[in-house]
């Protein structure tokens, strides 16, 4: 990649709370018009007005959208704590950006902006959020604050994450996963942003680590971050290609033809192994393909936190 689309990938990430402001607001007009009226658009809680009580706090820009009589419910403080872990090895760098685009991310960015997005509601519901970025060492850890400060400082840790380049960075997830745990208050809700790509030997001691998050009555939503296109279907043109394993470079001469039954086939297996060992151990496990919005991401969010508190 040249200095420039560096630089074109730098500037979209830049103003990545605005991004991030866009992405909710966006989800918020969507959500009045759902089963989902639980929140404001400066997410306050509401609840059905009861014929007798006092009008003073009633919505009426909720009334005027829905025609029906909403309260708003300030609390003090939520006490709700939540802790982003982002995977940063070199496959979450997958598909390379040419430049950036909202409209065409890679896993590293879609999961920059949805951990972005997630900050911008646990800000405005008042909650303390905390980081963790992991690579082929514990690259960053911030405990769950709720100060505007601390929320700078993650998004400027975040930005940074989709700027950086890490070649042929492996990543023993279970390892940081083990570190993390022990460092989380307890009673948290936990987002894993990850591809879960890893050797089959490493997949027992995985959820070993996923079980160690659910330690101290922690709730761990697994968003499971991928291009379905490219990375489940193998949809490539039929011509000679060279692929690529970018954490350790190996790679492979052949015409995507040729293997792409048996390869969906074999990932398929994988991810519906996935999908059952989290329901096994209680961890919420999401699909976020890369194509698509972020609404999957932000509902999980609503559901799961409902849920909890």
């Amino acid at each position: 990649m040249n200095i420039q689309n560096e630089l074109n990938k730098a500037e979209g990430f830049k103003n990545i709370e605005l991004l991030a402001k866009q992405v909710v607001e966006g989800f918020i007009a969507g959500m009045h018009k759902s089963p989902f009226h639980g929140f404001s658009a400066e997410f306050a809680e509401h609840k059905i007005y009861n014929k007798g009580e006092s009008t003073r706090h009633i919505d009426w820009k909720l009334f005027a959208k829905t025609e029906k009589l909403y309260t708003k419910r300030y609390d003090d403080e939520t006490n709700l704590r939540c802790h982003i872990i982002l995977d940063n090895s070199s496959s979450m760098h997958y598909p390379e950006m040419r430049s950036f685009s909202i409209d065409s991310l890679n896993k590293i960015s879609f999961s920059v902006l949805a951990a972005a997005s997630l900050m911008q509601i646990l800000k405005k519901q008042r909650d303390a959020v905390g980081l963790s970025i992991y690579s082929d060492a514990y690259d960053y850890y911030a405990p769950e604050k709720g100060s505007e400060r601390h929320h700078q400082m993650l998004l400027s840790h975040l930005s940074e994450a989709v700027v950086s380049k890490p070649m042929h960075k492996k990543t023993e997830t279970y390892k940081y996963l083990h570190l993390i745990a022990e460092k989380i208050h307890k009673r948290s809700m936990i987002f894993l942003f990850t591809d879960m790509f890893q050797t089959s030997e490493d997949e027992a001691k995985l959820f070993e680590a996923l079980r160690h998050l659910k330690y101290n009555k922690h709730e761990v939503i697994l968003f499971h971050v991928f291009d379905k296109e490219k990375e489940l279907n193998f949809n490539f043109d039929n011509k000679p290609k060279r692929f690529i394993d970018v954490e350790t470079g190996d790679y492979i001469n052949l015409y995507a033809d040729s293997i792409k039954e048996n390869y969906s086939r074999a990932v398929n297996e994988y991810f519906e192994a996935l999908k059952l060992k989290c329901l096994q151990y209680q961890i919420k496990y999401v699909e976020a393909d890369v194509n698509k919005d972020f609404n999957n991401i932000l509902t999980t969010y609503m559901i799961e936190r409902k849920k909890f508190i």
